[in-house]
């Protein structure tokens, strides 16, 4: 079970990896920052007041400084009262500031969860095939918690400190340009660590999300398989798994945390060393007479504003970095390419829907497995109203008939149509309104029995959802539960049996009323007695219907208008029960297993 981390969604060379992670990455957020111009704009204002605030306050202690022997007593209060003026003022700003900037990070993040969460449930299985769910909804909480820390605290502190910078340095030189001179002297000895440490970060920072994300999906899927995993006791073996990603996971995080921490040891004892040296040459001045007290405390305080802004700049690139690598990941599920796309001027189904469909030279091969063709050059016609059943053994292609009918994945060659018209001419919400599927293992969501009915039909009433529970024989099972239909099914419906959650997908089908009825095993987890009571129901429904049947068990196809008999993905036989049974054929073998011998096909 256990996997390894996933670098993407899209392939693409290293270059472009390389390239996509750098902090730039992060201008893909300006789309979700757009509709929010007026909070950035009041957060902007904000942050340049308080910046412009604590530029001020060493201008207020010069004069403090330089006049603390004046007479003037009450000039003295006048400055005490104007950096008390300038603390409030600050005080407020940060404030207003904090509340926007945060604001914005929550709303943006909300924004993007919903954009990926839109584009991810319309994406077909083919997609699914080449990543885990559980990776996608890491990157969906775990990534966007990445960037919502970025919005709402770090770009905010890394533009104040990055004004703070500018303004003190332009101060510094108005105050000494020679001091100033040999600070900057500093900055290239410490932009070379973060230059050479950064590359190193941003790598292991990627690393760490792919293995937190792969953490998470393993994790999802042996939780989602939990009987499964105890049924085998392989418990042990889950744990040991998810251990050993988790362990790898913390040892990257290690080396990030290492990295980073380095890199914070080495520019603020470089920044800070070179705040001494300047002070001493500085105290020198005073002692010469070339500089008063005041300005030296002043050059001191804009130096170590300075270099607080350089290292708090220095560790926030790292988060920017951390940013940026969970925004590549969150693009790369945005701009995901899918197999399989609505036309951009989609025809209109016409209605009322026949219900004719025809599989035209069909040829069909997964895209995980493309040397094994799935159906191999199939043609049918499946006339309005018509009963067709297809047997045969497991692998034959019969459900992927239904996969290619419902358009979750294309024909390689051929075309599959509904009333005339190529299903890739069509909005596949449009045609896939007109179906229902009863599958052979039924969904069932956490919520009401009730509710899970009513998915069928979203707008239905009350008394309509227990219609369709009546007539799928589960009004009985669902009234005995603690609150009726208002009782909480649990996960997957782990409160219900096999044959309760099948009744439950039935009750759905038959709730939507569709012209175009799929039932693939839909009475395999019955028992004899329930499945006599479906199988009415189900002859009743598909009176006046398309009705598409996936069977094993043969005595519940026997009713259908036709049966098409399929192996290695060809029809190798069709017509109805007693012709089949003459041509001693497939069918007939399966016939006899099962009413002859009791054995049930496989």
């Amino acid at each position: 079970m256990a996997r390894s981390p996933q670098a993407g969604v899209t392939p693409g060379s290293t270059e472009e990896r390389e390239a996509s992670k750098r902090v730039g990455s992060l201008a893909a957020l300006w789309p979700f920052l757009r509709p929010y111009k007026g909070l950035m704009a009041g957060a902007g204002a904000a942050l340049v007041l308080t910046a412009m605030t604590s530029l001020s306050l060493p201008l207020a202690v010069r004069r403090v400084v330089d006049n603390f022997r004046v007479d003037d007593e009450g000039m003295l209060e006048q400055y005490f009262l104007g950096a008390l003026a300038l603390a409030a003022i600050l005080a407020v700003g940060t404030g207003v500031r904090y509340a926007l900037v945060t604001k914005l990070g929550e709303r943006v993040v909300a924004d993007i969860r919903k954009a990926v969460f839109d584009r991810m449930i319309g994406m077909s299985p083919a997609f699914f095939e080449k990543i885990m769910t559980g990776e996608v909804l890491s990157r969906i909480t775990t990534d966007t918690t990445l960037i919502q820390s970025v919005l709402g605290s770090s770009a905010s502190v890394a533009l104040r400190n990055t004004l703070l910078f500018i303004g003190s340095l332009a101060l510094m030189l108005l105050t000494s340009a020679k001091l100033t001179g040999m600070v900057l002297l500093i900055v290239p000895v410490v932009i070379v660590p973060i230059l050479v440490l950064g590359r190193r970060l941003r790598a292991v920072s990627r690393e760490n999300q792919d293995w937190i994300a792969a953490s998470s999906g393993n994790a999802g899927e042996a939780l989602g398989a939990a009987q499964t995993v105890q049924a085998f006791t392989n418990e042990d073996a889950a744990r040991a798994d998810f251990a050993r990603i988790t362990e790898t996971s913390y040892d990257v995080s290690l080396a990030r945390i290492q990295v980073r921490a380095l890199l914070t040891v080495i520019v603020i004892f470089l920044v800070f060393t070179g705040v001494v040296g300047v002070l001493w040459m500085g105290a020198n001045d005073v002692r010469a007479g070339t500089m008063t007290e005041g300005e030296l405390v002043q050059f001191v305080i804009y130096s170590v504003i300075m270099a607080g802004s350089v290292g708090a700049l220095s560790e926030i690139w790292g988060e920017l970095q951390r940013a940026a690598g969970a925004t590549e990941r969150l693009v790369e599920l945005l701009q995901a390419e899918d197999t399989v796309n609505d036309p951009a001027n989609p025809v209109t189904l016409p209605r009322p829907v026949r219900g004719e469909i025809a599989f035209d030279h069909v040829t069909f091969r997964y895209p995980q497995r493309p040397d094994a063709p799935a159906l191999d050059d199939v043609s049918l016609t499946v006339t309005p109203g018509e009963t067709v059943a297809f047997v045969g053994p497991s692998g034959a292609g019969k459900t992927t008939i239904f996969q290619l009918l419902q358009r979750f994945y294309d024909p390689d060659q051929g075309r599959v149509t509904l009333d005339g018209l190529d299903l890739r001419s069509l909005s596949r919400r449009d045609f896939r309104a007109e179906m229902a599927m009863v599958p052979q293992d039924p969904v069932i969501f956490a919520t009401s029995a009730r509710e899970n009915i009513r998915f069928g039909r979203p707008d239905a009433t009350d008394a309509e959802v227990e219609a369709a529970a009546r007539a799928a024989a589960a009004h009985d099972f669902i009234e005995a539960l603690p609150q009726g239909y208002d009782s909480y099914l649990g996960e997957r419906g782990v409160m219900l049996s096999g044959g309760q959650r099948q009744r439950i997908a039935i009750a759905r089908a038959i709730l939507r009323d569709a012209p175009v009825l799929l039932l693939d095993e839909a009475t395999s987890a019955l028992d004899a007695e329930s499945e006599l009571a479906v199988q009415r129901a189900v002859d009743a429904l598909r009176q006046g219907r398309t009705t598409l049947i996936v069977a094993h068990r043969l005595a519940t196809v026997k009713k259908a208008d036709r049966i098409v008999v399929m192996d290695a993905g060809r029809i190798v036989a069709s017509g109805n029960h007693d012709e089949l049974v003459r041509q001693d054929g497939l069918y007939a073998r399966l016939a006899r297993l099962q009413f002859t011998d009791g054995v049930a096909a496989e």
